[in-house]
């Protein structure tokens, strides 16, 4: 039935679906669906007429691009009032609906794009129509041909699109090309443009990345501009590895990307955390000669700082400033930040200079990033300075700031002004993070003050701040120092305050028991792991394995180890290493070596620790000759031997004393620009003082102290054992003097030394005072220093203070040796008081002592000298 064109219906193909179709030409797709009375367009078609679309298609406001499109199309309808419109549009609505014919129809006005699309409209609104992709294809070709139509044909890709009406994006791709060749169309990579962003537009990236692959396949590359969209809207959904999967293959092809689309694939790199990827990229482009701009050097920089590699960064900003441009505050920024990050505060300050010299300031990050600089090169003062200049270039110090200066502050051991930088960033409103009270509490817990550090947990308790990190650096820090009672009582204070336990809690315990021996609380933890539903890693399972080798129970430790190995857990090469250093450490040499060898055979790399623990071991039994076939293995194998290498073989030799070997390996030791640590100068000052040499051990305290180092106990009671050897107590008490003023704390060597040595010079009253300090400081005298105590008193004839300290000792729990009974048995028979001293002959036997020659020789001579005497008298009177 005619229709007038003011009534005849426009339908756009928005809306109706078209099926995928074989290659075969003009094969039906579907059906055309009628309406409900059975005439006229089917639901879901836009009721449009010819003249004044009733409603615009879904999605469409008025206005848009699209709706003015539409009343471009109303305007050709009125067109259509001419002959030519109207004989296509009297043939559309009268003429065969067959495939076949359409596309005749169609290519009859191959040049005359919009009669043609006319004559598509009146068609399609016939009952009947049975639609292909050809035809389709057929069409959008045609409105190609001229570049009036080829907005038109844009316009109604998205409409089609937007209503679902558009097959699989490969098979549309291959019928474009099979009908262009086919029907002689120039094949235009615009129609294929339009489609991919047609596709991006409308949210269907992933038919947007089948267009393009199939577009590929035919030979046809879109244009820059919609292949950097098609690649930006990919990164924008998070569609990273698709993106830089476009662009290699683009590369691959030999087609030249342009530095858009390198920008944008550098950036994707930059979204995953892949800076080596992104530079990489950016090396390719420069090789390959790409033209790039100022965006393509910056994302380089921003990937260098994210590695972050400050050498690289500075270089690429000199080439920006090489080619003219001048690199942002933001990318000054970048770079500053990796200069820091990597200890180079030099170089930092250096691109700060450049960065104001370039006209930028400095903004609040890059104040931010020097702090830290200095915080971190130990120069806090400068740090604080830096602080004190924001109020005046109107910064406000923000989170990061405080988080940077607390850290710093901790560090460099000033935590009183960490405190105040706590307490002024609340004062701002800046609430504190976890960060920053773990960073405080560990600063008090350096400088030993614990009831400060538990005075920050509780209060970050009250503000729930605190977490299971906080109270393990608590728990850490008690176990370190053995207070194991100390520690379990935390222990419990985290289950009644519901802190969970993770592994590194049931770690921290475990290593704090092993340390101090108790095997017994370590297993008990240990058993708590699985109750609790987790279970122990490698390091549970070293330290356990540690802790029996240091208890001397070699069989348990080994135990342990066979049990991680069936859980399944791969020993780490420190768990091998502990294994290997405790059988070396138990003198089990032999087998330590067997199982190194087992261990290699495996694939394990015997490292300067592995070693270092066979050549201790050897060192410990007296075995120079063995220790040193080791230093020589390690060198063939291409392990450079460590400070702690020429150290254990220097202590060796000292106690060998072979100080020549022992200054030849210090001499080596030096030669390879290795400095000495301070147990190695405490293992040659040890020896030199054995040897009498006291000179050399001198010039070496001095040297210790050039080298910045401070003397610790084992130092100190060297040089007093050394010179006391020497009978200088003068010099002795000298060192002791230094050693009190540097807060050392004495231990039972120190008090024995200076005690034994004051006492060979009768110097009884200043003994005295040493012995009354050391026990006013809780340190037990042990069998050596009583023995000391009674050769003294004895040698003064004070043999009743001397008969004292033996029931002092009897309280104590220490039994007198056989050298003081001989003492005082001596000491007696100076005094001629021979009853008392066969008395403290008859209580050695009584003791289960067993007298020994000297004792003989003391009784014979004493009762000689008795006897004589005894003569000299009666010849006399």
């Amino acid at each position: 039935m005619y229709r007038p064109a003011g009534s005849r219906i426009l339908n756009s193909v928005a809306g109706r679906a078209l099926l995928r179709c074989s290659p075969a030409e003009c094969k039906c797709i579907c059906s055309r669906a009628q309406s409900a009375d059975g005439a006229g367009p089917a639901s879901g078609f836009s009721g449009e007429t010819a003249g004044v679309p009733e409603r615009f298609p879904s999605g469409l406001a008025e206005g848009s691009e699209e709706s003015s499109s539409l009343r471009d199309y109303t305007d050709d309808q009125r067109d259509a009032e001419s002959s030519n419109f109207e004989l296509a549009a009297s043939d559309g609505r009268s003429g065969s609906l067959a495939p076949g014919d359409v596309i005749e129809r169609l290519l009859a006005h191959r040049h005359e794009p919009k009669i043609a699309f006319v004559y598509f409209q009146n068609v399609e609104s016939r009952r009947g129509f049975v639609r292909s992709v050809d035809v389709l294809c057929v069409l959008l070709l045609v409105l190609m041909g001229s570049p009036k139509s080829k907005r038109r044909a844009r316009d109604f890709l998205n409409r089609a699109l937007s209503g679902g009406a558009i097959p699989s994006p490969s098979v549309l791709v291959d019928h474009l090309v099979d009908c262009a060749r086919k029907y002689d169309f120039e094949l235009q990579s615009g129609i294929f443009e339009y489609l991919l962003d047609s596709f991006t537009e409308a949210g269907r990236i992933e038919d947007a990345v089948v267009c393009y692959g199939t577009m590929t396949k035919h030979g046809l590359t879109p244009g820059s501009i919609t292949f950097n969209n098609l690649l930006a809207d990919l990164v924008k959904r998070n569609m990273v590895d698709e993106a830089r999967e476009l662009y290699d293959k683009m590369i691959l092809r030999g087609r030249e990307c342009d530095h858009f689309a390198l920008h944008i694939v550098m950036q994707a790199c930059l979204k995953q955390v892949k800076p080596d990827e992104a530079e990489n990229y950016f090396r390719q482009a420069v090789a390959s000669g790409m033209k790039l701009d100022a965006a393509c050097y910056s994302t380089a920089i921003q990937a260098t700082c994210q590695k972050p590699d400050w050498r690289s960064a500075c270089l690429l900003l000199e080439d920006m400033k090489a080619n003219g441009w001048v690199p942002s505050a933001g990318i000054f920024t970048c770079v500053i930040g990796a200069c820091v990050k990597q200890g180079n505060l030099k170089e930092a300050l250096r691109v700060k200079d450049e960065m104001i010299s370039s006209g930028r300031r400095m903004n609040l990050v890059v104040y931010t990033s020097l702090m830290k600089g200095y915080c971190m090169s130990g120069e806090l003062d400068t740090a604080l300075k830096l602080f004190d200049k924001l109020s005046e270039e109107n910064l406000v110090p923000n989170k990061v700031t405080f988080s940077v200066l607390i850290e710093g502050c901790c560090r460099n051991k000033n935590v009183e002004k960490a405190h105040e930088f706590f307490s002024q960033m609340k004062l701002m409103g800046i609430n504190p993070s976890v960060f920053n009270v773990n960073s405080l509490i560990r600063g008090y817990l350096d400088k030993n003050m614990e009831d400060e550090a538990f005075r920050v947990l509780e209060e970050a308790c009250d503000e729930n701040i605190a977490n299971v990190v906080t109270y393990n650096q608590l728990l850490s820090w008690f176990c370190n120092k053995s207070r194991m009672n100390e520690a379990c009582s935390l222990w419990n204070k985290m289950k009644d305050r519901g802190i969970a336990h993770t592994i590194v809690s049931f770690n921290i315990m475990i290593c704090g028991y092993c340390r101090s021996g108790n095997m017994e609380a370590a297993m008990k933890i240990f058993s708590e792991i699985s109750e609790k539903g987790m279970k122990p890693n490698v390091i549970t399972y070293s330290l356990l394995t540690d802790g029996y080798f240091k208890s001397g129970d070699s069989i348990r430790a080994l135990d342990f180890f066979e049990e991680m190995v069936r859980a399944g857990i791969s020993p780490s090469d420190v768990t091998i290493n502990t294994v290997i250093n405790g059988m070396c450490k138990v003198g089990q040499m032999k087998e330590g070596k067997e199982m190194l060898k087992e261990f290699t055979d495996r694939g394990f790399i015997p490292t300067c620790m592995t070693y270092n623990s066979i050549l201790h071991g050897h060192v410990k039994e007296g075995d120079m000759d063995a220790a040193l076939s080791v230093y020589s293995e390690m060198q063939k194998n291409g392990i450079s031997p460590n400070v702690v290498t020429y150290t254990t073989l220097m202590d060796g030799f000292c106690k060998g004393n072979n100080m020549s070997l022992a200054l030849k390996m210090h001499k080596k030791m030096k030669s390879k620009g290795l400095k000495l640590d301070l147990t190695a100068y405490s293992a040659l000052i040890d020896g030199f003082w054995r040897n009498k040499d006291m000179e050399s051990a001198c010039k070496l305290y001095s040297e210790l102290l050039e080298a910045g180092l401070s003397p610790n106990k084992f130092v100190y009671n060297s040089m007093l054992s050394g010179f006391r050897n020497l009978n200088n107590m003068d010099e002795a008490l000298q060192y002791h003097k230094k050693m009190v003023e540097e807060s050392i704390p004495c231990d039972l060597i120190t008090y024995t030394t200076l005690i034994d040595g004051l006492l060979k010079e009768g110097k009884l009253l200043m003994a005295t005072e040493f012995y009354t300090e050391m026990l006013g400081k809780g340190i037990a005298p042990d069998i050596a220093l009583y023995t000391a105590l009674v050769n003294g008193l004895c040698k003064k004839g004070q043999l009743n203070r001397a008969q004292e300290l033996l029931k002092e000792m009897d309280k104590n729990s220490v039994t007198p040796s056989v050298l003081i009974y001989n003492t005082m048995i001596a000491g007696y028979f100076r005094e001629g008081n021979l009853p008392k001293a066969f008395s403290l002959h008859d209580e050695m036997l009584d003791r289960g002592l067993v007298p020994d020659s000297v004792t003989y020789d003391i009784l014979v001579s004493g009762e000689q000298r008795s006897n004589s005497s005894n003569l000299a008298e009666a010849s006399l009177s």
